[in-house]
């Protein structure tokens, strides 16, 4: 819904909800995609699916079937009523959209401050419990969520430092 859209990607816990509030403070227009666009379903054909459709209902499997609505990411690009939108969360069909978007920003941790984040979440959070952080854990080391065409972004430092660094690569 901007003359300008960004995506902010990231592994969970490295800060996308957080800098996605922050960006809404601060008077942005912020889509959440894993509360607005997100759904379970094919990632190359965006077709629904429901945990009867998974040979094992894993979570493995619900992960990476976590995919965003193209035709919804489309059309809140296409209404250009904004200045500026951040679609902020992750999907594992980004390279079915991720071309639409004017830049990328891809929040990174180290693997200590991944850790305590993620420890410090309740049970009904993704993250909150032993199995999802382990498998956050493994996908912080690949990087095989995650887009690779990215500005990489150093989630550790303060919140506002860490939004003043993508407002300004936003600007420049």
């Amino acid at each position: 819904m901007g003359v300008k859209n960004y995506l902010i990607e990231g592994v969970s816990g490295t800060g996308k909800t957080t800098v996605a509030e922050e960006l809404q403070r601060c008077g942005y227009h912020v889509i959440h995609g894993d509360r607005e666009l997100a759904y379970v379903g094919d990632p190359d054909t965006g077709k629904p699916l429901s945990a009867d459709d998974s040979v094992a209902d894993s979570l493995e499997w619900k992960q990476a079937h976590h995919i965003w609505d193209v035709e919804k990411v489309r059309s809140v690009i296409a209404d250009q009523g904004k200045a500026i939108s951040f679609f902020c969360g992750g999907s594992r069909n980004f390279s079915r959209f991720i071309d639409l978007f004017d830049g990328v920003f891809v929040l990174d941790v180290d693997l200590d401050t991944l850790n305590r984040r993620l420890a410090g979440r309740p049970e009904d959070e993704f993250g909150g419990r032993p199995a999802e952080r382990a498998l956050i854990v493994r996908l912080h080391a690949t990087k095989e969520d995650i887009p690779n065409c990215g500005a990489v972004i150093d989630a550790t430092r303060p919140l506002a430092v860490v939004v003043d660094e993508i407002l300004s690569k936003c600007r420049g």
